[in-house]
């Protein structure tokens, strides 16, 4: 069907919310195309876009036809499933909270038990009340850190990690399967909750939650004496960090904690920020200004579904320095081992994860403790993976995972990346560093004078539509086709293919073990290394890289500096 056709055809729904007709009728012919020349599609954590009419948008009924899928795949698995039910939690962005409700409904027509957060809840905490529930599955409606007109939807399968590969597939075959959205069957809101067939949960949860997070620290005696008057200031960035962050460092015992009022209220429109991204230093306006004024140690901030973590540190002429992923990813792994080992815990089988464009300082520091480190494909719901099979072998003792794009799980009660987890071992670390007389400024340097010095940019290039997608695959096709020889004059020595599962380099082809992922990795001779690859949330390629140096400079790197010979 031609996006002409697949544009009238919601046109011609007499039953289409006015609100939705007024935009079909105002769309030009461009905006038309890219709104219904394809379907949203699900990558490595759902589906996530514009919100809008269209079936390349979020809205109710592509929401609908997702859950309609969810619940066929979940009563292919048997009555029982249905009982255990589906966990739903959804952040602070528009439609957040009738896409929650609508998924119950469309579950409760099947006779499918949900759980519905009666407010705005973490994306942890989702993970969480899947295991803590046994729920069959879980959904979760946000956009991350994407700007307010984005909203999305994720799906968690029963461990409480994101969908793995083989359900998420099946999943996706049931969705496409589905004609005609707008006919999808809903259940009564209030009857269903009357029959107790949707449960409106909150408050007993988050307690649930709190008291596994009370784990989270290693040295309370560490925070009772350098932590408590500590200076730290936290935003939420008007989303879901609001209700547990502040109560998980109080827990803890850090007291002298600074919220940044003003984007502690959810808005969907994240009025005083331009993103709500705590990947940018932008993002740290006022938390940076509210820094200055209180003196603070250390800024925190957590995306709008509290599932990435950004820092900031204080160093010594006052500035704030806005921390690489990579960096925290450092400061967290190494914190974690030393803690350990000085505290006797450091078990012989202990393990770390990392996604494959992630750091490999991370790698040094934990092989310098003798605990070994995974690489996975980028999506967490891979380190999730390697979790669960460690607890199954009970082969290895998980300590620590990340990405580079700021995303750190420390205990595993969450198979996701988790952001209030990793403002309390931050804030732990922050201690630790004072108790030295050092601030978290000087614990990268040590860290970089102990294992080299490494400095990593991410490139993300946007290109929307249905040129945009064709532009991404024709240079992605175009790396495959015509490898580079050369970046910046220094050889490439190995090429890792994650599509082709193959690794090439001077001593012939091996077999990559890793499932297939539309990656590319290129190892220089100085060891440095660019990988390509494309999102799998949001119309963008992405050039991460990695130089590194034992010199006492940390490297640099430019994107205009990026030759390809």
């Amino acid at each position: 069907m031609t996006y002409q056709e697949n544009y009238q055809k919601w046109l011609d729904f007499e039953a289409l919310p006015a609100y939705l007709r007024e935009e079909l009728l105002e769309m030009d012919e461009k905006t038309k195309e890219d709104a219904f020349y394809t379907t949203l599609e699900f990558g490595t954590a759902g589906m996530r876009g514009l919100i809008g009419a269209g079936t390349n948008r979020i809205n109710v009924y592509v929401v609908r036809q997702a859950t309609e899928g969810l619940a066929q795949l979940i009563e292919s698995k048997g009555e029982q499933a249905k009982k255990r039910g589906v966990a739903i939690a959804y952040d602070s962005r528009h439609f957040s909270p009738e896409f929650a409700f609508e998924s119950a409904q469309v579950l409760a027509a099947h006779g499918i038990q949900s759980y519905v957060f009666e407010s705005l809840r973490p994306t942890p905490e989702l993970s969480f009340a899947v295991r803590h529930l046994k729920t069959t599955a879980g959904i979760m409606i946000t956009a991350s850190h994407n700007p307010a007109p984005f909203n999305g939807y994720k799906v968690y399968g029963e461990d409480g990690g994101q969908m793995p590969p083989q359900d998420a597939d099946a999943l996706t075959d049931y969705i496409r399967a589905i004609q005609q959205p707008f006919t999808i069957a809903l259940a009564d809101l209030e009857e269903s909750k009357a029959q107790g067939l949707i449960q409106v949960i909150g408050e007993e949860i988050d307690a649930e939650y709190l008291k596994e997070v009370k784990s989270v620290t290693i040295n309370p005696s560490l925070i009772q004496e350098y932590g408590q008057d500590m200076k730290i200031v936290y935003t939420p960035l008007h989303g879901t960090g609001e209700m547990l962050a502040r109560r998980a460092l109080a827990q803890a015992g850090f007291a002298a904690v600074q919220v940044v009022e003003s984007q502690a209220i959810p808005d969907a429109d994240f009025s005083t920020v331009k993103s709500p991204n705590p990947e940018s230093q932008s993002a740290f306006a006022l938390a940076e200004e509210l820094g200055r004024k209180v003196d603070a140690d250390v800024l925190v901030a957590t995306d709008p579904d509290a599932d990435r973590l950004g820092v900031e540190i204080r160093q010594p002429d006052g500035s704030y320095l806005n921390l690489s992923g990579n960096q925290i990813g450092a400061l967290i792994a190494k914190y974690i081992l030393e803690a350990h080992k000085s505290a006797g815990t450091l078990p012989e089988n202990a393990a770390l994860c990392k996604s494959i464009v992630s750091t490999d300082l991370v790698t040094k520091i934990a092989e310098s403790y003798g605990a070994q480190m995974f690489n996975v494909l980028t999506g967490f719901k891979f380190i999730g993976e390697k979790i669960q099979e460690f607890e199954d072998v009970n082969n290895y003792t998980y300590m620590f995972g990340f990405e580079e794009s700021f995303g750190y799980l420390i205990k595993p009660f969450v198979r996701d990346k988790d952001a209030i987890q990793a403002v309390l071992i931050v804030a732990e670390i922050a201690a630790y560093y004072r108790s030295r007389g050092m601030t978290l400024a000087d614990g990268i340097d040590e860290i970089y004078r102990e294992y080299g010095y490494f400095a990593e940019k991410t490139i993300s290039v946007t290109l929307s539509g249905v040129d945009g997608a064709a532009q991404i695959k024709a240079i992605m096709d175009k790396f495959r086709t015509t490898p580079p020889q050369h970046f910046n004059q220094s050889q490439v020595v190995k090429v890792e293919d994650f599509l082709e599962q193959t690794a090439r380099s001077a001593q012939g082809v091996e077999k990559l073990t890793t499932p297939p992922s539309n990656v590319l990795k290129y190892t220089l001779a100085d060891g440095s290394w660019i990988a390509v690859r494309p999102s799998g949330t949001e119309p963008k390629i992405n050039f991460i890289l990695q130089p590194s140096d034992k010199t006492i400079k940390t490297p640099r790197i430019k994107s205009q500096q990026l030759k390809l010979k």
